[in-house]
């Protein structure tokens, strides 16, 4: 163990603590060692703050010193931390998982080191350090040698294999992952948001890889048997699961930020000009976001590190310093990233800045307030992005987001954005839609609500207050107050304390004297229990923006049950203008008539609002199909870019209905066709030099709409190409290239599922591999989806690709992949990170429209810890509500279909 020159470093830390007080068996209780301790500089964990460890002791600083055997798969740590003990204790208990301990011991103030016994716990993920005799509260030195394993999930440190981009030999690189639980498994530790500590890291690597942390390298030493021990330097406080390293055969391009940092991308080597495109972006989203919340960025360097391969849990960290991003939503690589993706990067690199201020500089104090990391940085990548590319329009992307959220929020199963969480499952499970689309969607309400300087104001006065610490929710809404928006707290608190979303109907409308009078009445949408909602008594503030015509906007809270909206102006009224707040609208016939009448003049994003409320109302029986239906066919075929896209994959979904119909199939095909033909003529097959960004991903979403509709030009278009990759092998790289791919794969022949195969198999791309392996699953032949289930089982495809395999035939065949995972269960977990094992059976179930495979998922979940079940009551929620509804929905669908 690397030991430093001072005795103690004081900082708060992730995960480290102590045990119960009492004394272990066969341990007789003692006298306080003799020698006084320092004077305690902290205090312990607040009783209101939620904690899986005993609130006696808590993290200073962590000397953590560590050599991988990245072929062994396995690693060797020693770690020396500095603690506070706060009461009488002959035990420690620190955060630890898949560690072998060798020794430990204690050091006092007198120097002396008091050798430990060490147990681990395997279930409550914890060793417990135990000393001959009661300790005395005061600081102390932790010393413990220990192994440990490198996994080949994201989970703790982990390999990930993947082509050399110059020889195309096998490589493996290493990296960690440690959000939520996971730093545990790397040092042991106080693996808790709440114990914040500076750390301290060295690594001994392959004298050639190149070593990355959240600090600079301070030295690098060569050591004996071809290998260098680097030293970074130490870390300010943070919380243990923003901890990171990765070493490996990596290149680093790099650059000064007008800010002072030095930001860089680190990349597979042979990269190159791949990373230009992110770092480009990686400085000015620095000094943007140091101006946004009035405070420097702290740290001397922000790297944001591409692994190769991909998770079924996440797609990048925020590790302050040191983001980790998967290569396929970093790296720009010509020969196949689209346009989307391109956004993607930008958008993805955005949220995880973000995060450097908005998580990492002030902490969520528990899991309970996950949403004030990923909601704020799902918020502030949309702000940014618009910042910087507003030709992008990526606001209108929020009605998308909103969506996404309430598609799970309309269900009994749903959760309030500020959730309860007790265990390492439950953790898991908060990262979803309700955390981060609907805490933007909350958020994005709330800005309105205050105005954008107020806003503003108020973030930068929570920042300063809290850098370096821990928050919980209401701190934030205290500091918006403080800054002047009055009133704020008790309409955040309906947001974010209940689950659910509210419903306004809109009633009797009235215009005299120049003036729009509009009843509302309030009560709530939901999916699964219209008939019990108004008896479960949920009300909200809600904010709401509402005109007339082409009045102004007019701003008013509705509370209560029922309320009255005055407009200036006469005309069709719109509610929720902008699309800022988080309710749906249910018009009368009349109001939604006119709203209809004058759809083609509406702003894009009001549209887009109004084609998601009125589907959704429809899907839930508050309205007939017929009226979103309208809706969808009084969309101009010349609307906004973004507006034709979110048409072309309704028409997708509406021909899905019917996949035991084809001849309502076809009707639907050609009304698609017909409307979306006009945008694929003008736009074309081929991208053009110049266009605007908005019009390639327009291509590429219809292209993939007509695709599904089984367009006879389309897919002989896609034929045609894929046949020229066997004169020329780069015939379709390009921004198109996934897209014309996708279409020939869910419609291959085995013939062409052979050649998709053998194009995964020989690309030096780590991003192509997995790409094409996916795309294997998309066949909608049972037989070729069931050999793609096959292939995922071997090693051919790479470990962290075969599970999205899985998941990709199950969109077709759900019942196939159910069974398949359920019958290969032992093998099909160790593809899947251990983050997302529990959600991912029921995930596969999720499109199912078989009414059987919910007595399947009840039979499955029936034993399963109340923690470990929810994603099976989710889905079995969802798939009994459609069991329902889908009979009613194409029954009204196919009514309408004959009526025109």
């Amino acid at each position: 163990m690397k030991t430093t020159a001072r005795h103690f470093l004081f900082a708060a830390v992730s995960s480290l603590s102590l045990a119960a007080c009492a004394a272990q068996p066969g341990v007789q209780p003692a006298a306080p060692v003799a020698a006084a301790p320092p004077a305690l500089t902290g205090a312990p964990l607040d009783a209101s703050v939620p904690s899986q460890l005993p609130r006696i002791a808590a993290p200073l600083h962590y000397d953590v010193s560590v050599t991988p055997d990245a072929k062994a798969l396995t690693f060797t740590g020693e770690a020396g931390i500095d603690i506070e003990l706060y009461a009488p204790s002959a035990t420690l208990t620190l955060n630890a998982l898949d560690l072998s301990f060798a020794s430990a011991s204690l050091t006092g103030a007198d120097g002396k080191a008091i050798p430990l016994t060490v147990a681990t716990d395997a279930e409550a993920q914890t060793a417990t350090f135990t000393a001959p005799a009661e300790l005395a509260p005061g600081q102390y030195r932790l010393t413990t040698a220990y192994t440990g394993v490198i996994n080949t999930q994201a989970n703790g440190l982990f390999a990930l294999d993947y082509p050399d981009k110059v020889t195309g030999n096998e490589v493996r690189g290493l990296f960690t992952q440690f959000e939520a639980p996971d730093a545990r498994r790397f040092v042991p530790s106080f693996d808790e948001p709440s114990y914040k500590a500076t750390f301290s890291l060295s690594a001994t690597v392959p004298a050639g890889d190149l070593a990355v942390s959240n600090m600079p390298v301070t030295s690098e030493t060569p050591v004996a048997g071809g290998k260098k021990t680097v030293v970074f330097q130490t870390s300010p406080k943070m919380s243990s699961y923003l901890l990171f390293f990765a070493t490996g055969n990596f290149e680093r391009l790099a650059a000064k930020s007008e800010s002072g940092a030095e930001v860089g991308i680190v990349s597979p080597k042979g990269s190159g000009e791949q990373a230009r495109f992110a770092l480009d972006s990686l400085g000015p989203l620095l000094s943007y976001y140091r101006d946004y919340f009035g405070q420097p960025y702290p740290l001397p360097k922000l790297d944001n590190i591409a692994g190769p391969g991909q998770s079924q849990f996440f797609g990048a960290m925020e590790n302050w310093g040191a983001i980790f991003t998967f290569e396929r939503i970093l790296l720009d690589d010509p020969t196949i990233t689209s346009e989307a993706t391109r956004q993607e990067i930008y958008t993805t690199q955005a949220h995880e800045v973000a995060h450097q201020w908005f998580g990492d500089l002030v902490t969520m104090a528990w899991w309970d307030d996950l949403w004030l990391n990923e909601g704020f940085a799902s918020w502030m990548e949309t702000k940014a992005s618009d910042h910087f590319h507003p030709d992008w329009q990526p606001l209108l992307g929020r009605v998308d987001g909103r969506e996404r959220a309430m598609g799970l929020d309309a269900f009994a199963t749903t959760h309030p954005i500020v959730q309860t969480i007790r265990t390492v499952e439950d953790t898991n499970q908060a990262f979803d839609a309700i955390t981060y689309q609907k805490g933007e969607a909350v958020i994005t309400m709330l800005e309105s609500y205050a105005g954008e300087d107020v806003w503003r104001d108020g973030l930068r006065t929570y920042m300063a207050q809290h850098k370096y610490g821990n928050t919980r929710t209401d701190d934030l809404w205290n500091a918006v107050e403080a800054a002047g928006a009055k009133g704020l707290t008790g309409i955040a608190h309906d947001f974010t304390n209940q689950p659910g979303i509210p419903l306004l109907r809109v009633g009797g409308i009235t215009c005299a004297g120049g003036n729009t009078s509009v009843q509302l009445t309030q009560s709530e949408f939901s999916r699964d229990r219209k008939d019990s909602v108004d008896a479960d008594g949920r009300r909200w503030k809600v904010p709401v923006l509402a005109r007339a015509g082409n009045g102004a906007v007019a701003r008013q809270v509705v509370s209560g049950g029922t309320g009255t909206l005055t407009l200036p102006g006469c005309g069709p009224v719109l509610v929720n203008a902008g699309q800022a707040g988080y309710y749906r609208t249910l018009y009368s016939p009349a109001a939604l008539g006119a709203l209809r009448g004058s759809f083609a003049s509406l702003a894009p994003i009001d549209q887009l609002g109004l084609l998601g409320d009125n589907f959704a109302l429809a899907n839930a029986g508050y309205q007939p199909m017929g009226a979103a239906l309208d809706l969808l066919a009084a969309t101009p075929k010349d609307a906004n870019q973004k507006v034709i896209g979110d048409a072309a994959g309704r028409y997708e979904i509406l021909h899905g209905y019917f996949d035991d119909q084809p001849a309502v199939q076809k009707v639907i095909a050609a009304r698609g066709s017909a409307a979306l033909g006009v945008s694929m003529q003008r736009l074309g097959f081929d991208a053009r030099k110049g266009e605007p960004a908005l019009d390639a991903i327009l291509r590429s979403d219809l292209l993939g709409a007509l695709g599904t509709l089984g367009d006879a030009k389309v897919l002989a278009e896609a034929r045609r190409r894929f046949a020229l990759l066997d004169a020329n092998p780069a015939a379709l790289d390009g921004p198109l290239k996934s897209r014309w791919l996708g279409i020939v794969a869910s419609n291959a022949s085995a013939a062409e599922w052979d050649k998709l195969r053998a194009m995964a198999k020989g690309s030096k791309s780590a991003v192509e591999r997995s790409a094409f392996y996916t795309l294997l699953g998309n066949a909608k032949d049972p037989k070729l989806a069931q050999r793609a289930l096959d292939l995922a089982l071997t090693d051919e495809p790479g470990k962290t690709v075969s599970a999205a395999i899985i998941g990709a035939v199950a969109r077709n065949h759900a019942a196939l992949a159910v069974d398949f995972a359920q019958k290969n269960q032992t093998a099909v977990d160790r593809l899947i990170d251990a983050s997302a094992r529990a959600r991912f059976l029921a995930g596969l179930a999720a499109s199912s429209n078989d009414p059987a495979m919910i007595a399947k998922l009840e039979a499955i979940a029936a034993p399963l810890p109340a923690d470990v079940r929810k994603p099976y009551d989710k889905t079995i929620a969802t798939l009994k509500e459609r069991s329902v509804s889908r009979p009613r929905i194409k029954s009204e669908i196919a009514a309408w279909l004959k009526a025109r």
